[in-house]
């Protein structure tokens, strides 16, 4: 079992969740929503997250439609997945996040009800559900 250090995005127009992963434990955890202007975040921010967290491997969130196929922000979310490549030469896998958006409300819900379903907490935690079912792919 490799015990890579995995970082996590649930791309948005808006806003972009991040989450980090440990491969060991399965497990990852919320770090924080980057602001987006139309799916475009601060480079620098992004940057700085990579050079913090050193991850071996960042998992993007790829929204499909229910039926599996693509929509535009499927494409969209997959270019944020090659410039996060092509900028900062981590390795790069998408995963399918139909569901995560619900998940993530149902666990913020059980957590603390209403009052912790900030968006950005939202968008984090559906990043670390995308770095879950990563895993759960990966070994499921």
């Amino acid at each position: 079992m490799n015990s890579r250090t995995v970082l996590g995005f649930d791309f948005g127009t808006k806003s972009i969740g991040v989450a980090i992963g440990q491969e060991i434990t399965a497990s990852a955890a919320p770090l924080l929503s980057l602001k987006a202007v139309d799916g475009i975040p601060n480079w620098d921010e992004v940057g700085r997250l990579i050079k913090e967290w050193q991850p071996d491997l960042v998992v993007v969130g790829l929204p499909l439609n229910m039926d599996g196929t693509e929509q535009d922000m499927t494409h969209r979310a997959r270019k944020f997945a090659n410039r996060i490549n092509a900028r900062f030469g981590v390795k790069i896998a998408t995963q399918d996040e139909r569901l995560t958006t619900t998940d993530a409300k149902a666990r913020l819900f059980e957590l603390g009800g209403y009052k912790s379903l900030s968006k950005g907490q939202v968008d984090a935690v559906s990043a670390v559900l995308i770095i879950e079912s990563y895993f759960e792919n990966q070994y499921g």
